[in-house]
């Protein structure tokens, strides 16, 4: 019988899960509405066993961010194509990720001073380890901001970690293939951002 996505794709480790999260905080948030998918991209920090977040009211998906309804979280690390030419042994051309999936059931955090409290956590955490910005609860332009943002919570029900890094390779290779993940990584942002920004 054949198992799909394979074992050794797949890792269980909650602490490198968390890791995942906290070194790319940035989620894909998914809720589904009428058949329809809604989705969102925003920061999200793992606190106390929950996800927690904030948007803008005006987003459409913020309705189905409360009442316990049913999200799914999507966590990306790095990933890049991984060329035979790297390997000493003869392969095909692959793609390998590091990608955590979470399901949960979403709280809406209605008490702006929570709401305010997670923001500053969220920018405290974001700004680690040197700390050059604090943000303060009387900063006057949150005082102006909070009407337009809704907290949530997210509890976790679902972990699954999708680390797709040649682990089937022999060690020599499986090396290879993370010295090139490195280094697709490092070099394809500045290649990018100099065609587009």
């Amino acid at each position: 019988m054949t198992h799909y996505p394979p074992q050794h794709h797949q890792d269980n480790n909650r602490e490198h899960l968390i890791e995942v999260i906290n070194t790319y905080p940035l989620a894909t948030l998914i809720s589904v509405k009428d058949n329809k998918p809604l989705i969102s991209h925003l920061p999200l920090i793992y606190a106390e066993g929950k996800l927690i977040g904030h948007l803008d009211k005006y987003n459409p998906q913020v309705e189905m961010l409360k009442d316990n309804q049913e999200v799914t979280v999507i966590f990306s690390g790095p990933q890049c194509y991984i060329s035979p030419s790297i390997y000493s042994s003869p392969q095909l051309p692959t793609w390998n990720y590091i990608m955590v999936h979470i399901t949960g059931n979403v709280k809406e955090i209605t008490n702006p001073e929570v709401i305010i409290q997670s923001m500053i956590d969220m920018t405290s955490f974001l700004e680690a380890p040197d700390h050059p910005y604090t943000l303060e609860p009387d900063n006057p332009r949150m005082a102006q901001f909070i009407s337009y943002v809704k907290g949530f919570e997210i509890g976790i029900h679902t972990w699954e970690g999708k680390f797709k890094l040649s682990q089937d390779k022999k060690p020599a290779d499986v090396e290879h293939a993370r010295t090139e993940l490195i280094r697709a990584n490092q070099e394809s942002i500045k290649t990018f951002l100099t065609r587009v920004f």
